[in-house]
């Protein structure tokens, strides 16, 4: 591409572009990053420089760009049929796809309803959980129940999940709010920062006694609990201490409340497990998938459910889906990246770059300015402060993550900052352990020179 034609498009980006979470004017200030192609987990610009996707195109790219097996596969149906709708017709690719995902899925999930984002796939599942408590005969069961902090979308739905965060106000909530439906939150089993005054050496999961006290409170007003199992990846990387999912699993069961895992960001082998949830043994009654369904070729999500919750539909239509659910492109593609993912033993690949993530990490811990670093699989954060005896963070307004996050950028990398001043990475299973390094090394870099340590 040349220079004339990058600088025609940075003038139309200018004009016309609306992004997401991004401030406007300090974007149109600046000679925007333009992706003119990428190769594995890289991503280059018009001018040739490449530059290291430690986000994996926020958890998408399972495979790498560049896959001719996912290329075929949507070629090969494109030529065959694009969307046909799931509205009363039936196709090939969806069915196949549905039978390999019950067959993945944690015990009992046996029904998928497919949706197009993980905003999408979420909010079906609170409609088929409320939907399923009316049909139950019980349509007081109306309130949801998420985790402090947690993000499970872009909807009104899924934003009205958005439980209170003590540590970091929560601005899109805020905004939003007079058209939210009221939920209900439990505390984030947050380590560093714990909500109860616990440290890890004398931890016994009380951060989730509050939820106990929610259900035993509300009672049958409560319609499901809705969890990202074992990390909050936006919420600055929250690991939770093992057992804390099974014993929110419990307490749920124990009160008669049904169990929604978000795993739209967690699924496919980033945390060590194809499912979070299954490293606890925990299978939920309503489960989310999305983001590297396709290997990020495509938009394409789904939510499961135990014949349970189906069966309480049987006499009736469920009164929910969209133009694509079910896209036929997107479940071909999704079926060649779930070869892929057996065929080339993704999981082992992603729980073998975990170690070498920890060990890139370790350093980090030694800075002055760097107060915790939490990782589990391939989901990684590193806390900034600004004393890290007090655990004080920097003032909102110096941006010392973003700033961070630039200059690893000016280097060659890319990463992402979330709220409290934590720099997130999540890297593909893909990524070569070179690269990887290579992306620990360089933020550790930028670390340095912005905190000047």
């Amino acid at each position: 591409m040349e220079k004339t034609d990058v600088d025609r498009l940075r003038s139309l980006d200018r004009e016309h572009m609306w992004y997401p979470w991004t401030p406007m004017a300090e974007w149109m200030a600046h000679d925007q990053l333009v992706v003119e192609r990428a190769d594995g987990c890289w991503l280059i610009d018009p001018e040739g420089r490449r530059y290291l996707d430690g986000r994996s195109s926020m958890g998408m790219n399972l495979h790498g760009h560049g896959r001719a097996e996912l290329v075929e596969a949507l070629v090969a149906q494109a030529r065959r049929a694009g969307e046909t709708t799931l509205y009363r017709v039936s196709h090939p690719a969806a069915v196949e796809l549905a039978a390999r995902l019950a067959g993945m899925a944690p015990p009992g999930l046996k029904r998928v309803f497919f949706a197009e984002s993980g905003s999408t796939a979420v909010e079906t599942a609170l409609k088929a959980a409320y939907a399923y408590w009316v049909a139950k005969g019980q349509p007081q069961r109306s309130t949801f129940v998420s985790m402090a902090g947690g993000y499970h979308g872009e909807t009104l739905g899924t934003i009205s999940l958005r439980g209170t965060n003590t540590t970091q106000p929560d601005m899109i909530r805020a905004l939003y709010a007079p058209l939210l439906y009221p939920s209900l939150a439990f505390d984030q089993p947050h380590c560093y920062r714990c909500p109860v005054g616990k440290t890890r050496d004398g931890c016994a999961l009380e951060c989730a006694d509050s939820l106990e006290e929610i259900l035993s409170r509300e009672k049958d007003r409560i319609a499901a609990v809705v969890v990202e199992p074992r990390v909050q990846p936006l919420a600055g990387v929250v690991t939770a201490p093992e057992g804390h999912l099974a014993k929110v699993a419990e307490i749920t069961r124990r009160h008669g409340v049904l169990l929604i895992a978000d795993e739209v960001l967690t699924g496919w082998g980033r945390t060590g497990t194809t499912f979070s949830c299954e490293a606890e043994g925990v299978s939920p009654d309503l489960l989310t998938v999305g983001k590297a369904l396709t290997g990020g070729y495509l938009p394409l999500s789904a939510t499961l459910a135990t014949e349970e919750i189906f069966d309480a539909f049987r006499g009736g239509a469920f009164l929910s889906g969209s133009t694509y659910s079910g896209y036929a492109l997107g479940a071909a593609v999704a079926l060649a990246s779930l070869d892929l993912y057996e065929k080339e033993d993704v999981l082992g690949r992603a729980r073998a770059l975990a170690e070498v993530l920890a060990a890139g990490l370790e350093p980090f811990r030694a800075l002055p300015h760097v107060g915790d670093v939490r990782q589990l699989g391939l989901v990684a954060g590193v806390e900034i402060v600004a004393d890290r005896e007090t655990r004080t963070p920097f003032p909102p307004q110096d941006r010392v993550a973003h700033r961070i996050c630039d200059r690893a950028r000016d280097h060659g990398v890319l990463v992402n900052p979330v709220p409290g001043d934590v720099i997130t990475l999540l890297p593909s299973p893909s990524m070569s352990h070179e690269d990887l390094r290579f992306l620990t090394g360089t933020l550790l870099r930028a670390v340095r020179e912005v905190t000047g340590t």
